[in-house]
């Protein structure tokens, strides 16, 4: 497995001091959550305190399972006195991924989605490695830091997350760092993260999508309508992926004035990320890699465009019209 150097942990450490009270930011999901955690842990007895803070609800009935299950101390950012902070780290997000980012000075970007190219004292990015979790564990290894159960357990669900069981992008980095978690994870908990996937109120959307699904050359297209969740449009797109013979899935809903647009696909010969930020990255933000993407549009742009966020299938029209051409050819 790939090092890391002791130079860069050196560097990681020099960014911090004794007295230092630490603020990790995060969009929470699996890999998010574990990348924090693993963190703090690096940090323990190297600062005065570290707390991990979330910009979204957590509400995936998986990511509520493992932030319990593993005993996360997670707050959600509206109720963080920032203030109290000397020092903020951002993991596998960066600062301009969403503006409730934006208005905090970072001495630390660890991330594993594309280079956004926004400077700070220490950045470790690697666009080409599956998961957040699997540097943070070269982390935890060059700091010679045994992880504890829950820590193990967590990135190894978030490597087990992020790359779908290596069906999606991943390197040998990413399998020696899944081989070394699994020597020291609980498989149980582990199983019933994995297992709480679902909420009750989840399952009439899989009636929408079911009623609503557009199924063209292998292209499946669902709008949702209004959602509690952006999670919902994740899970739906995730199911349509089972199908065999559809090799690409776009679910959307509305979600906090927001047009939320999930891109999935077989990973062969496509690029999901290129796809959503060519159709939608000129009028929201949008972005991803080659087999998972996701884009997100102000609902006042599609107004602009008189188009009636109401009209479910006037959405979808507009939606397949941005797409056209875009998702059948290779990039």
């Amino acid at each position: 497995m790939r090092r890391i150097s002791s130079g860069r942990l050196e560097r990681f450490y020099e960014q911090f001091s004794g007295n230092d009270n630490v603020l990790i930011l995060i969009n929470a999901d699996p890999d998010a959550i574990a990348s924090a955690m693993a963190v703090k842990r690096l940090l323990w007895r190297k600062v005065a305190a570290v707390s991990i803070a979330s910009i979204n609800v957590v509400k995936r009935p998986d990511n509520l399972a493992m932030i319990s299950l593993l005993k996360v101390d997670l707050q959600h950012l509206a109720d963080v006195e920032t203030e109290h902070f000397t020092r903020f780290v951002i993991v596998d997000s960066q600062p301009d991924h969403n503006p409730l980012f934006a208005p905090y000075d970072y001495c630390v970007i660890i991330d594993h989605h594309p280079d956004s190219g926004i400077e700070a004292p220490f950045r470790d990015i690697r666009p080409q490695y599956g998961a957040t979790a699997t540097i943070l564990t070269q982390y935890l290894r060059a700091a010679k830091i045994k992880p504890s159960v829950k820590l193990a357990t967590g990135l190894f669900h978030a490597i087990q997350t992020d790359t779908d069981n290596f069906k999606r992008q991943a390197l040998l980095e990413d399998i020696q760092a899944f081989q070394f978690l699994f020597r020291h994870a609980n498989m149980y908990l582990a199983n019933k993260i994995n297992q709480s996937e679902l909420r009750a109120d989840f399952l009439r959307y899989f009636r929408i999508a079911l009623e609503n699904r557009r199924l063209y050359k292998g292209r499946m297209l669902v709008h949702l309508g209004p959602v509690p969740s952006p999670d919902v449009c994740v899970l739906v797109a995730d199911f349509f992926m089972r199908v065999n013979s559809v090799k690409w899935s776009i679910v959307s809903g509305l979600y906090d004035r927001r047009l939320i647009i999930i891109f999935r696909n077989d990973g062969i010969g496509k690029n999901a990320g290129k796809v959503a930020s060519q159709s939608f990255g000129h009028i929201g933000s949008a972005g991803g890699h080659k087999s998972m993407a996701r884009a997100e549009i102000p609902l006042s742009a599609l107004k602009a465009q008189d188009i009636d966020t109401q009209d479910m299938r006037q959405v979808a029209k507009w939606i397949r019209g941005q797409l056209r051409h875009r998702v059948v050819k290779k990039k």
